[in-house]
């Protein structure tokens, strides 16, 4: 669904309207009170030439000057403080939206969108709102007012005052104008760029371990050189004619520029007795003022295309379909997992085809095939990462689609290969399925899981931070996420094999980890090594999204099948 950028922004903007109208009013009445010292000054002038000189109205006319200042600052202060506090309550609320309906998207969606695509949205894209809510909207109502004041006491001294003071600005707007052709799609182009950027940095960085353990660090650097490189030709070629434009726009209301102009055409007008000398000063002065004013109404355009790019990014990421959740959530009992009839498309391309089959209580159920077999969708279906196209799969007696997420989780547990720690400490990390657990079954759970000693050892134990002061590697974070599952202690429980990466010694701990977190519950396990699954009471091999062949590790042996020929050569590779 493609979104209006001015729409978008507009619905963004809504919940904090009210107090940045409420900020444009003030800074209007600002921009109003900062134009009477100038008034004051055409005063002042006019007393000061005059003989005798009025000291009583001298008097007055600096305390009115003085006081026109000191309105304009504090209107502007607290028209300033309004839009900050909005601009800040505006992210937060936006953040907090987007991270709560992340909660409520499938798992599967994130598999297919980068992280870089993602931080930038929820970080870049929102801050790209401050400049608009924070800032634009009291200095688009000042560049407005202040010019418009300006012209409008012009217009009372005299009519030519006025037509000098903007003599230079029609050539300073068809500069920008002619800039400004074309941006909106330069813009969208260049945020597409960065975004390739964002995701070839993360992506990089997040591989950097392995790349360089195998010497690939010049190829796997390409993609990002690729990227960057993209992005800095377009920004450049883009950026170089816009500089020299700019600089003769800016050239054009400059002080120099239109001081210039004001004094010699002031000088004439005082010359042929159309204006005073203290008018003639207001037109110098207030000719130098209204350039200056209405400059940021030209970046004030392109910082609200940045920003209703940014809305679209934000509204698109607010759209992304949440989970269905079902009006009426049924409670799963057991721990007998069905699979029936079950088909899956991706992208509208079918990669299940009608599997079927059962996992019964307390027994391990290990899926086995080549690369791209359906192994791995099968599991995330399970834990509802997407959800079937056709068919259903039961956990309990209740097909997951009726089953509530939080229900669903605090019935089937994981425990992926790719382990992921949250940003906070080891007991928050173990307890993440059960924050109301004691400290007490905590440390239960990790001394089942092997983990306990290691995190004793620690600086601060349990209250060790995750990628602070508590640095584990790969195996001993495994053990964490298998201690987090020991606590959960759900009935089901999925298992890509935790195991297929870690050295020797950190795998024999696993090992013993896992055979105290299988004992009991329905296991399904994503099978990579056949070794580790002899003892399976069921082992389901798939081939092409259909189930070739199930039975015992015994009994497979026994047939002339698929399983028999990759254990063969499974075999062939150990020996």
């Amino acid at each position: 669904m493609s979104h209006d950028p001015k729409k978008a922004l507009r619905e963004l903007r809504r919940p904090v309207a009210g107090r940045v109208r409420l900020a444009c009013v003030l800074s209007g009445l600002g921009a109003l009170a900062g134009l009477a010292p100038f008034a004051g000054l055409v005063e002042l002038a006019d007393t000061l030439l005059a003989t005798p000189v009025d000291s009583g109205r001298v008097l007055l006319v600096s305390v009115l000057i003085v006081a026109g200042l000191v309105l304009r600052a504090a209107f502007t202060s607290v028209a300033l403080t309004i839009t900050h506090v909005a601009d800040v309550r505006l992210q937060a609320d936006l953040r907090r939206g987007m991270v709560a309906h992340l909660g409520r998207v499938p798992l599967g969606w994130f598999t297919r969108n980068s992280s870089g695509r993602l931080r930038k949205t929820a970080m870049g894209d929102v801050d790209a709102l401050h400049q608009l809510v924070a800032h634009q909207a009291v200095e688009t109502t000042a560049a407005v007012v202040t010019p418009l004041g300006a012209l409008a006491y012009l217009l009372v001294l005299d009519w030519r005052l006025a037509l000098l003071a903007v003599a230079t600005i029609p050539l300073f707007a068809a500069a920008y104008a002619w800039m400004e052709r074309g941006s909106n799609e330069v813009l969208r182009k260049m945020d597409e760029s960065n975004a390739r950027l964002g995701g070839a940095v993360v992506e990089f960085i997040s591989g950097i371990a392995v790349v360089k353990a195998f010497g690939r660090a010049r190829r796997a650097h390409a993609a990002y050189r690729g990227a960057a490189a993209e992005y800095t030709d377009f920004f450049a070629a883009w950026v170089r004619p816009m500089n020299r434009i700019e600089a003769l726009a800016g050239l054009l209301v400059s002080a120099p520029v239109v001081g210039l102009v004001t004094v010699g055409g002031g000088a004439w007008f005082v010359g042929q007795g159309w204006v005073s000398p203290g008018e003639a000063l207001a037109g110098v002065l207030l000719g130098c003022v209204i350039p200056v004013a209405i400059e940021p109404l030209g970046f004030s355009a392109l910082n609200k295309r940045t920003a209703a790019a940014a809305a679209v990014r934000i509204q698109e990421l607010l759209d992304v379909p949440a989970l269905p959740v079902p009006e009426s959530p049924r409670r799963p009992s057991g721990g007998r997992v069905e699979y029936d009839g079950v088909r899956f498309a991706y992208a509208g391309h079918e990669v299940l085809h009608g599997v079927s089959f059962t996992c019964e209580p307390g027994t391990v159920t290990a899926l086995v095939g080549p690369s791209g077999s359906g192994k791995s969708t099968l599991a995330t279906l399970l834990l509802r990462f997407h959800d079937v196209t056709s068919g259903a799969i039961r956990v309990g007696g209740a097909d997951v689609r009726d089953v509530a997420p939080e229900r669903l989780y605090r019935h089937v547990g994981f425990v992926l290969q790719d382990v992921q720690l949250v940003a906070g400490s080891i007991r928050d990390n173990v307890a993440l399925g059960r924050p109301e657990a004691t400290d007490a079954e905590v440390v239960r759970a990790c001394r089942a899981a092997r983990i306990h000693d290691r995190i004793a050892a620690l600086p601060r134990g349990y209250d060790s931070v995750v990628g602070q002061d508590a640095r584990l590697s790969g195996g001993e974070a495994q053990r964490v996420s298998i201690a987090r599952a020991l606590l959960a202690d759900t009935p089901v429980l999925v298992l890509d094999e935790a195991t297929a990466f870690a050295d020797p010694e950190s795998e024999a701990a696993i090992q013993e980890a896992l055979s105290r977190l299988v004992a009991g519950r329905t296991v399904l396990v994503i099978a990579h090594r056949l070794s580790t699954i002899t003892g399976a009471d069921r082992i389901v091999v798939l081939d092409g999204g259909r189930v070739v062949e199930t039975g015992t590790h015994g009994e497979l042996l026994g047939a002339p099948g698929p399983y028999a020929r990759m254990w063969n050569a499974h075999e062939e590779v150990a020996a």
